[in-house]
C-alpha cells in the first residue's frame, strides 16, 4: 500500500500538551481549597469541560472558562474576582509555554517527508494552534496544515475530498483513539495509534471490534518509517 497523504495529530503525538492542562487543574484545586470545598475529582471537571466543548470548543481558552465556571459552580458564588484573573493568567501562561516534542519527531518527520506528502490536522484554536506550529520548528514538513473545532468523520471527509485524496490511500497518526483513529477507521482510512500516557479521558476510547484490520500500535514516533517500510515492500 503506497499513501498518498499521511497526516499527523499534533498535541501529544508530537508535543506535550496534557501535562500543561493537569498543571492548570492542580493549580486550580489550590485556590479551592481556601473555599472549604470539597476537591473536585478529575471526572468532575471533565463533565464541566465536556459539557462546554459545544459552545468554546478545544483548548487553553476552552480550558479556563471551564475552570472559571467550575470555580464558581463548585464554590456557591464565592469565587473571587482576584481568582478568575489568576485563571486568565494562568491561559496566558499556558498559551505562551514552549513547544516542547517528542523524542524522534524531528528525525521521523525529516525522514517521511522525503517521501510522502505530510499533513497536520489538529483541533483547538486557530491562532493558539498555528502559533505552536510556527514555534515548534518542524512547519518545514507539512505541504498542508488543518485547524479544525473537532475530529470526526466528516472532518477528514471534507479535508480529503478538498485535497483530492482517495481515503484508501490516507494514514493518520495520532494518540487519541476518539479524534485521530476511529473516525479514520470508519471512513475507510488507514491509521496508526500511538498511545500517550496523559491523554485526556476524553479523548480515551475502547475501538469496538473488528475495526482494527487497518489500525497499527507503536510505542513511539520512532517506529514509525520502521512500519512504512513492511507496509510497502
Amino acid at each position: 500500500m503506497k499513501f498518498d497523504l499521511i497526516a499527523f495529530d499534533a498535541d501529544d503525538t508530537l508535543w506535550h500538551n496534557e501535562r500543561l492542562y493537569r498543571m492548570g487543574r492542580e493549580r486550580f484545586r489550590l485556590m479551592l481549597a481556601k473555599y472549604q470545598v470539597a476537591d473536585p475529582s478529575d471526572s468532575r471537571l471533565d463533565e464541566i469541560e465536556i459539557r462546554n466543548l459545544p459552545y468554546y470548543g478545544y483548548g487553553v481558552m476552552s480550558f479556563v472558562l471551564s475552570l472559571i465556571e467550575s470555580g464558581i459552580e463548585l464554590t456557591g458564588g464565592r469565587f473571587s474576582s482576584a481568582d478568575v484573573q489568576a485563571l486568565i493568567e494562568l491561559g496566558k501562561e499556558m498559551l505562551d509555554a514552549d513547544v516542547q516534542l517528542f523524542e524522534h519527531a524531528v528525525e521521523t518527520l525529516a525522514r517521511l517527508a522525503e517521501a510522502y506528502p505530510l499533513m497536520l490536522i489538529t483541533k483547538g484554536e486557530p491562532n493558539n494552534q498555528l502559533a505552536k506550529v510556527a514555534r515548534s520548528g518542524i512547519a518545514q514538513f507539512f505541504r498542508h496544515v488543518e485547524i479544525v473545532p473537532d475530529k470526526k468523520t466528516n472532518t477528514y471527509a471534507a479535508i480529503l475530498e478538498r485535497l483530492n485524496v482517495a481515503v484508501e490511500r490516507f494514514l493518520m497518526v495520532g494518540n487519541s483513539m476518539r479524534s485521530d483513529i476511529l473516525p479514520v477507521l470508519e471512513l475507510g482510512g488507514w491509521a496508526v495509534y500511538i498511545p500517550h500516557e496523559l491523554t485526556w479521558a476524553h479523548e480515551q476510547i475502547e475501538p469496538p471490534e473488528g475495526c482494527c484490520q487497518r489500525m497499527f500500535e507503536l510505542k513511539n514516533l520512532g517506529e514509525l518509517p520502521g512500519l512504512l517500510e513492511r507496509l510497502i515492500p
